[in-house]
């Protein structure tokens, strides 16, 4: 996602966002602040969101059930 940053595409899917893919489980689990765990939420919300807006006409997003719950900060 972060290699899509500038790029922009008719169209994008985004697959995969789903609970403990997006943010990924083992990168949650190996942190041991409070802050860096901030990070991590911070850092996987803003690539998804720039995976997202790289879209110009049509955006597709996949997740299984549970879907991942950064899915609910983005406004489209």
């Amino acid at each position: 996602m972060h290699l899509a940053k500038g790029i922009e595409f008719r169209a994008v899917a985004v697959m995969g966002c789903d609970d403990e893919v997006i943010p990924l489980k083992a990168r949650i689990e190996s942190v041991t602040d409070d802050s860096d765990l901030e990070e991590v939420y911070g850092t996987e919300r803003h690539l998804l969101y720039v995976a997202c807006t790289r879209a110009r006409d049509f955006l597709l997003i996949t997740a299984a059930d549970p879907a991942s719950e950064l899915l609910d900060d983005l406004e489209m």
